[in-house]
């Protein structure tokens, strides 16, 4: 696991005084509201930045950082990753976990029958898919990631076990 969690992207900038549009990775957008200073990953370098003025637009966060001051400034950040330390990551409910943690786990079904590991997971505005990957044929499976069929998360043994639901074919 890495220290940090991406909390957003980068995707453009926004007017001539160094403002970027930032495609937010988090359930929470306003979660950046809450924070003083953000992490920048560009290009395999990593800065601290100082957070000076938030907007919100659609589906984007526009964000004035202290070191960008011009239009040129900020081009130079397109796709960078903004990141924060774990520790301040906001708490989770109970049988809520953060991506990060559940990519990597071995999927297995109730009866103990191994099915893969847990490689993507597809966000659908209901709810989360499960992509799983077989170790052996590369076969994936998609599953739904609702209480029917995912039983249980074990981080510790790194393990989600499932039940299959009628019509999903994992072999």
């Amino acid at each position: 696991m890495s220290e940090y969690f991406k909390i957003g992207k980068i995707v453009t900038t926004h007017g001539i005084k160094g403002a970027v549009k930032v495609f937010p990775l988090t359930d929470d957008p306003s979660r950046f509201e809450l924070l003083e200073d953000v992490i920048i990953e560009n290009r395999g370098q990593i800065e601290t930045f100082k957070i000076q003025k938030i907007q919100y637009f659609k589906n984007q966060v526009i964000i004035k950082f202290d070191k960008l001051d011009s239009i040129n400034d900020a081009e130079l950040y397109k796709n960078a990753f903004i990141l924060i330390n774990k520790e301040e990551a906001l708490p989770l409910d109970n049988d809520e976990y953060y991506i990060s943690d559940l990519i990597g786990l071995n999927v297995e079904t109730i009866d103990g029958d191994e099915i893969g590991t847990l490689i993507d997971i597809i966000y659908t505005g209901s709810n989360d898919v499960y992509v799983v990957e077989n170790k052996d044929t590369k076969k994936q499976i998609l599953l739904p990631a609702i209480k029917d069929c995912i039983k249980k998360v074990n981080l510790e043994q790194s393990t989600i076990t499932v039940e299959i639901m009628k019509g999903l074919d994992y072999l």
